[in-house]
C-alpha cells in the first residue's frame, strides 16, 4: 500500500495557463495577434484555485494583513485626533518671567502684597515678588515648616508658620523689619504640648482660629490679633525712623526720579527684630464639640423650663430634653434589634473635626447696640463639627470669661459632611450626610432653597462661581454684587459634576454636568 505523501505526490500537476473570459481560436498569422492578450493570460493551479497558498503561509498572511489593517485603523485615528486638535482654539502660553532657584525643597508657599513666602528646611525664607531676589532667611526651628499662612493687613503682613510638631508662630512684617510676636501653643511641657490641626485668620486680620488637639481632646481657641497696637509700636522708636529717612534722602538725591522710595524699600533686605516685642494676642473664647445626649433628671416639663437660663424656649436644636429612663429604653431596645450586628469589636470613634468661617455683619446675628466696627469686619464666628447636625454662630464680641455660647444655631436634618462659604461672604452651602444641599443668603439671613443630589451621589467638594447670564451663547457677567443669586459646583464622590444655582427665595435648581459610573 502506498504511503499517503506519495499518493499525494501522484496527483500533483503542473501548472497551466488558462485564459480569462471565453476561449477563442487564435488567427494563424502572427502579426494579427492583439498585443493586449498578455495580460489575458494568468497563471493558475487547478488544485490551489481556491487556496492559492499552502499551511502554514495562510495562516501567516492572514495574521499580517489583520495586523496591517489595525494598524492603519489606528494611524487614521491618531491621524484624525490630531487633526481635530489643531482646529481647536490653543491656549495661551504664559512662560515664566523669572525664576527663583531654591536651596532645598519647599514644603508650602503663600503670597501677600510684593513678598513670597516659602517654607521649608527649619524655617520660612522671604522673597521679593517683582525681582526674585531673596530678601531674607529665619530658620531657627529643629524642624521643618509644613505650611504657612499670608494676611494682608494694609501696610503690614501677618505670617503664620506651621511646623512639623503642631506648633503655630505669629511674625509680623513692617517695611524692612520682622517681628516674631507668639509661638501661640508652644508649651514647656512636652507632656502638656498641643497640636494645630486647621487654622484661618480673619480678612483684615483681626482674629485668629486655632483648631487644637492634645491629651485626647479637641477643641477651638479663639484669639483678637490687636493690630492696631503692633502698628504703633513697631513706629514708636522716632531716632530710628529719622535716621532711616535721612538715608533714603540721600539715595534719592543720587536716583533719578522714576524711582521712588517704595522701590527701594523693596531692594533692601529684610532684617529680623528679635529683641522686640510686641503685644500678645488675646484669647476671647475656646469651642469644644458638643457633648453627646444624654438623659436629664427633671421629672417634669415644669421643672425643665424652670432650669432653663438665658434661652427663649425649647426646640431650638440646643435645648432638648429627655429623660434618663427613656434614654435607657430606646438604648434596650436598640441593642436588641441590632444585637447580631453590635456584638462584634468596637471600632474607637474618630475625633470630632471642626470647620469654621470668619462671618461679616448680617441679619442672622446683628451686631450689638453700641458697638462700631469698620465694614468688612468679621464679627461671627461660623462652626460645625463632624457627625452633628448643627451650625452655630458665635459672636467675636466676648472676652474669655464670657461663656462660650452660640448665638445661634441652625440644626439640619441630617449630619453635616460639607460646608463653603462663597468669597464674599455672603452665601453659605451646607451639605448633609443624606445627599441634601441647603443654600443660605447670610446677608438677608434667608434661606435660598434646598436641593438633592441624585441618589447614591454624596457631596465631596463645593466651589463657588461668579454668577453669569447666558445672552446669545455668551456667559455676560453683571456689574456689582448680584443680591439672591449664586452659582457653585458640587463634585460628588462618585466623580460626578452638579452645577447648583439659587435665583431669589425658594427658586434653586441642580443639573448635571458630568456624568461618571
Amino acid at each position: 500500500m502506498a504511503s499517503p505523501k506519495g499518493s499525494r505526490s501522484q496527483k500533483m500537476k503542473l501548472p497551466i495557463f488558462t485564459r480569462k473570459g471565453t476561449l477563442e481560436v487564435p488567427s494563424p498569422t502572427e502579426k494579427d495577434w492583439s498585443k493586449d492578450d498578455e495580460d489575458d493570460w494568468v497563471f493558475k493551479d487547478p488544485d490551489q484555485e481556491q487556496d492559492s497558498l499552502p499551511q502554514p503561509y495562510r495562516m501567516i498572511n492572514k495574521m499580517v494583513n489583520s495586523l496591517f489593517d489595525r494598524s492603519w485603523e489606528i494611524i487614521e485615528g491618531r491621524d484624525t485626533s490630531k487633526t481635530a486638535e489643531l482646529c481647536r482654539t490653543q491656549p495661551t502660553i504664559y512662560h515664566p518671567l523669572r525664576e527663583i532657584k531654591l536651596n532645598t525643597m519647599p514644603n508650602c508657599m503663600d503670597v501677600s502684597q510684593d513678598y513670597v513666602f516659602i517654607g521649608g528646611s527649619k524655617g520660612f525664607s522671604i522673597y521679593n515678588l517683582h525681582n526674585a531676589k531673596q530678601l531674607h532667611v529665619w530658620e531657627k526651628l529643629k524642624v521643618d515648616v509644613i505650611s504657612i499662612w499670608a494676611t494682608d493687613l494694609g501696610s503690614e503682613i501677618l505670617i503664620a508658620p506651621v511646623d512639623e510638631t503642631g506648633i503655630v508662630r505669629l511674625f509680623y512684617l513692617y517695611k524692612n523689619g520682622l517681628y516674631l510676636i507668639k509661638a501661640i501653643n508652644e508649651s514647656e511641657d512636652a507632656s502638656k504640648q498641643t497640636t494645630c490641626i486647621k487654622m484661618e485668620i480673619s480678612k483684615g486680620g483681626n482674629f485668629a482660629a486655632l483648631l487644637l488637639q492634645g491629651a485626647g481632646d479637641i477643641w477651638l481657641d479663639v484669639y483678637k490679633l490687636p493690630k492696631e497696637s503692633w502698628i504703633k509700636e513697631v513706629q514708636y522708636p522716632q531716632l530710628a525712623i529719622n535716621t532711616k529717612k535721612k538715608v533714603r534722602q540721600q539715595l534719592q538725591l543720587n536716583t533719578p526720579d522714576s524711582v521712588t522710595a517704595d522701590s527701594l524699600d523693596m531692594d533692601m533686605n529684610i532684617s529680623f527684630r528679635g529683641d522686640f516685642k510686641l503685644s500678645l494676642p488675646v484669647q476671647i473664647m475656646k469651642i469644644k464639640p458638643p457633648k453627646p445626649i444624654t438623659g436629664t433628671t427633671f421629672k417634669s416639663p415644669l421643672e425643665a423650663f424652670a432650669k432653663i437660663a438665658g434661652c427663649r424656649g425649647l426646640g431650638s436644636g440646643q435645648n432638648h430634653y429627655i429623660k434618663a429612663s427613656q434614654w435607657e429604653k430606646r438604648e434596650a431596645i436598640l441593642k436588641a434589634t441590632y444585637k447580631k450586628y453590635l456584638d462584634g469589636e468596637w471600632e474607637p470613634e474618630p475625633i470630632s473635626m471642626a470647620t469654621f468661617y470668619f462671618l461679616l455683619p448680617s441679619r442672622v446675628i446683628p451686631m450689638p447696640a453700641g458697638v462700631r466696627r469698620p465694614p468688612g469686619l468679621a464679627c461671627v464666628l461660623g462652626v460645625h463639627w463632624t457627625d452633628h447636625h448643627n451650625f452655630f454662630f458665635y459672636s467675636l464680641n466676648r472676652t474669655l470669661k464670657d461663656k462660650a455660647d452660640p448665638e445661634g444655631v441652625w440644626p439640619c436634618a441630617a449630619p453635616i459632611v460639607g460646608s463653603q462659604l462663597s468669597p464674599c461672604s455672603s452665601y453659605l452651602v451646607l451639605a448633609c450626610e443624606d445627599g441634601v444641599l441647603s443654600l443660605w443668603d447670610l446677608a438677608q439671613g434667608l434661606t435660598l432653597g434646598v436641593v438633592a443630589l441624585p441618589e447614591k451621589c454624596f457631596c465631596q467638594s463645593i466651589h463657588f462661581l461668579k454668577y453669569f447670564l447666558v445672552h446669545k451663547g455668551q456667559n455676560v457677567y453683571p456689574e456689582g454684587s448680584v443680591k439672591c443669586h449664586m452659582k457653585c459646583v458640587v463634585l460628588c464622590t462618585d466623580a460626578s459634576l452638579h452645577l447648583v444655582t439659587a435665583s431669589g427665595v425658594q427658586n434653586s435648581t441642580i443639573s448635571l454636568l458630568v456624568e461618571r459610573c
